[in-house]
C-alpha cells in the first residue's frame, strides 16, 4: 500500500549515492582550479603581471558569495516552512536539493562557459553562478512542496539544472541579452518549470490533504525568517556577477529602494483587499520581496532610484493581487496546485521584470551611458546592435526561457510520475511523518489520515 510505496530505506541511499558518485567521477575527469584557485597559476600571475594577492577576483566576489549562499540555504529553505506540518521537509529537502544542484551546476555550467583544453576552470564566480542556478530550482520546488518525494525532487534537479545551463547559455551568450540578477534565467524559467511539474503531477484527491497545507502563528513566524534574511541580501544577489564599481553600486542602489517599495505596496494592497483591513501574513511573507525580482534583469541599467521604486511598487502590487485573486483560479480551473505561489512571487515579476529590462535596454543612449555603455552593453557600445535591436534581443530571450520553462518542466513532470519514486499519497500530503523520524506531538494528524485511508491498519496500531 501507500507505506510501502513510500519507504525510502533503499530507494535514497541509492539516488543519493549514485547522484554523488557519478558526480565525483566527473569532476575528477573534467574540474580543475582556475587562474586565480590554482597555487601554480596564480603565483605565476603574481610575478608575470605585477599584481598583489588583493587582485584575486576572490576578496571582491566572496562577501556577494556569502550572501547568496546564505539566501539560498536559510532564505528559501525558511521562506517555505509556513506550512504547519512539512517544517523538516520544507527546509531539510532545501538543504538537499541546492547541496546536489550546486555540484551539477558547476559541471552543467562549466561545459558552457569555462571549458577549455578539455577541462572545466572553476573559481569563485562560478560557486555564485552553482548558486543562482540552485536557486531556480527551489523555486521550482516551492511549486511542488509537500507533494514530491527527496527522490523525485533530484530527478527534478537533475534534468531542470541541465535545461538551465542550456537556456541560459542561448540567453546570455548566443542571443547577448542582460540579465544579471536573473528575472528571466532563474525566476520566470524556475517559477514556470516548477508550475509546469505541478500541473502535470495534479492531484485530484488533495483536497484529502488540505487541512494540512496551511499555517499556524509559529510556522508563520519561522518562515518571516526567510523572508527577512531573502530581503535583506537580494541586493547582493542581483549585483553579484555585475562588472566591478560603479555597474555593481548601480544594481545594489536599484534593488535596495525597489524592495522597499514593493514592501510599502504590498502592505497597503493586503489591507485593501481582506475583510475589515487585516493584513495576510501569506502576503507579506511572499509579495514584499517581489521587487528584488522584478529589477534583476534591469538592475545593473540606468533605471534611476525613481524607477527603482515604480518597479518596485508594481511588483508588489501585482504580486499580492496574485496571491489573493489568481492562486485559487490556477488551482481550480488550470488545475495547477501551487503550493508555495511561486507564479505570484518570482513568475509574474519575472516576467515584468524580462519586460521592463527590454525597455530600458531599448532606451539606452551614450549620453546617459558614457564609457560605462560597453560595461552594460557592449554589442551597443561596439556599434554592432542599436539599442532597439538589444531591447528585441531581451524580449526574444523571455520568450525562449518561456518555452525552455514549459516544455522541459511538462517533460520532467512526466518523468517523475512513475509510481516507484516513492511520492505520497493524496491523502499525506504536506505532512513530515510520512518521511521523517518526529517528535510525538507531531504524530497526531499524520495518523488521522493513514487510518482514515486504512481501516485494517488503524484496527492494527
Amino acid at each position: 500500500m501507500s507505506g510501502h510505496a513510500t519507504n525510502l530505506r533503499f530507494k535514497l541511499p541509492a539516488i543519493c549515492f549514485l547522484l554523488q558518485l557519478f558526480t565525483i567521477i566527473l569532476f575528477a575527469v573534467f574540474v580543475r582550479y582556475d587562474q586565480e584557485t590554482s597555487a601554480r597559476l596564480w603565483h605565476e600571475e603574481l610575478s608575470h603581471h605585477n599584481k598583489s594577492n588583493r587582485d584575486n577576483d576572490f576578496y571582491f566576489r566572496y562577501p556577494s558569495f556569502q550572501d547568496v549562499h546564505t539566501m539560498i540555504f536559510i532564505g528559501f529553505g525558511f521562506l517555505m516552512t509556513f506550512l504547519k506540518r512539512y517544517g523538516f521537509g520544507s527546509v531539510a529537502f532545501n538543504f538537499l536539493i541546492a547541496a546536489f544542484a550546486i555540484q551539477w551546476s558547476t559541471l552543467i555550467q562549466g561545459f558552457f562557459h569555462s571549458f577549455h583544453d578539455g577541462k572545466i576552470h572553476i573559481g569563485i564566480e562560478s560557486m555564485i553562478n552553482a548558486d543562482f542556478c540552485s536557486g531556480a530550482v527551489l523555486i521550482s520546488f516551492g511549486a511542488v512542496l509537500g507533494k514530491t518525494s527527496p527522490i523525485q525532487l533530484l530527478l527534478m534537479a537533475l534534468f531542470e539544472v541541465t535545461l538551465f545551463g542550456i537556456n541560459e547559455y542561448v540567453l546570455l551568450s548566443l542571443i547577448g541579452a542582460k540579465d544579471a540578477g536573473g528575472s528571466m534565467t532563474i525566476h520566470t524559467f524556475g517559477a514556470y518549470f516548477g508550475l509546469m511539474v505541478s500541473r502535470v503531477l495534479y492531484r485530484p484527491q488533495l483536497d484529502k490533504s488540505r487541512q494540512r497545507e496551511g499555517s499556524v502563528y509559529h510556522s508563520d513566524l519561522f518562515a518571516m525568517i526567510g523572508t527577512i534574511y531573502l530581503w535583506l541580501f537580494w541586493p547582493s544577489f542581483n549585483s553579484a556577477i555585475t562588472t566591478h564599481g560603479d555597474d555593481q553600486q548601480r544594481t545594489v542602489m536599484n534593488t535596495y529602494f525597489s524592495l522597499a517599495a514593493s514592501t510599502l505596496a504590498t502592505f497597503g494592497t493586503s489591507a485593501l483587499i481582506n475583510g475589515e483591513g487585516k493584513l495576510d501574513m501569506v502576503h507579506i511573507q511572499n509579495a514584499a520581496l517581489a521587487g528584488g525580482v522584478m529589477v534583476g534583469t534591469s538592475g545593473e541599467m540606468m533605471l534611476t532610484p525613481f524607477g527603482a521604486m515604480i518597479a518596485g511598487f508594481l511588483a508588489g502590487l501585482v504580486s499580492t493581487l496574485g496571491f489573493k485573486f489568481l492562486t485559487p483560479i490556477l488551482d481550480s480551473r488550470l488545475k495547477i496546485q501551487d503550493t508555495c505561489g511561486v507564479h505570484n512571487l518570482h513568475g509574474m515579476p519575472g516576467v515584468l521584470g524580462a519586460l521592463l529590462g527590454a525597455l530600458v535596454a531599448a532606451l539606452a543612449t551614450q549620453d546617459v551611458y558614457g564609457d560605462g555603455m560597453a560595461d552594460v552593453f557592449p554589442f551597443i557600445a561596439d556599434g554592432s546592435r542599436t539599442a532597439t535591436y538589444q531591447g528585441i534581443c531581451q524580449l526574444f530571450a523571455l520568450l525562449i526561457t518561456l518555452g525552455f520553462a514549459v516544455v522541459g518542466g511538462s517533460l520532467v513532470g512526466a518523468a517523475l510520475k512513475i509510481r516507484l519514486l516513492g511520492s505520497p499519497p493524496d491523502t499525506q500530503c504536506f505532512d513530515d511523518q510520512i518521511y521523517w523520524e518526529v517528535p510525538e506531538d507531531h504524530q497526531d494528524g499524520y495518523m488521522r489520515a493513514v487510518n482514515s485511508e486504512d481501516p485494517e491498519r488503524s484496527a492494527s496500531v
